[in-house]
């Protein structure tokens, strides 16, 4: 799981012996890939990107571990279709797109299934504007923490990859307010931006700002 992961990944045809040894994915994925999805090069283990993109994403959906760590993915799973590797393997190879990240709820807001349908490859930025794990187990709204030492409200949102400071407010919800105005500007900022993603990105808009 932790190998080298290159684009370039030559396949290179498993034997039935290197099949048998292999088992379920955090429980649930079955690797039926008529290839060997990692190979040593020059002493170095290098992994199929098709193959760890899939191992990601079953990590989002079955790894307990992991869902302490992000809450946002409970309640997160893979349609059947998925669970077998060589459907993602073709899926991946007619929609991947070098650098850009898989997103499961751009197209369905709130889509907790992981499925060829909902899927789509976007930017990294994207990615994580639209992400809402910001005080997943707290009391305030997303995107709002307090500051101890002042008793303040403060905000910020996800801009280019980079936490950027919004605002600092008497309550979370004059707080909650202004990053809801600074998400819906940097959203249609993004349209401008990823034209292709316009239609999907504007269902994200924040509709009661004041």
């Amino acid at each position: 799981m932790n190998g080298n992961i290159i684009t370039d990944f030559v396949k290179v045809e498993a034997n039935n012996n290197s099949r048998s040894k292999r088992r379920p994915v955090f429980g649930k994925g079955i690797n039926d890939a008529w290839y060997k999805t990692r190979i040593v090069v020059d002493g170095v283990i290098i992994e199929s990107p098709a193959y760890a993109a899939w191992v990601r994403m079953l990590r989002r959906a079955y790894d307990p571990k992991h869902k302490e760590r992000q809450p946002t993915y409970i309640g997160v799973t893979v349609c059947d279709e998925w669970l077998t590797f060589s459907n993602f393997d073709k899926w991946y190879m007619l929609n991947h797109v070098e650098g850009y990240e898989l997103d499961k709820d751009i197209k369905i807001p709130g889509n907790k299934v992981y499925s060829p349908d909902a899927c789509i490859y976007v930017p990294k930025c994207i990615n994580a504007l639209l992400n809402k794990n910001n005080n997943v187990k707290g009391k305030y709204p997303t995107g709002v923490s307090i500051r101890k030492r002042t008793g303040r409200f403060e905000t910020s949102i996800c801009i280019d990859n980079k936490r950027v400071f919004v605002a600092s407010r008497g309550t979370a919800e004059e707080a909650y307010n202004e990053y809801k105005k600074a998400k819906n500007k940097e959203i249609l900022r993004k349209c401008k931006q990823y034209p292709e993603f316009a239609v999907y990105l504007k269902q994200h808009m924040y509709k009661k700002v004041v």
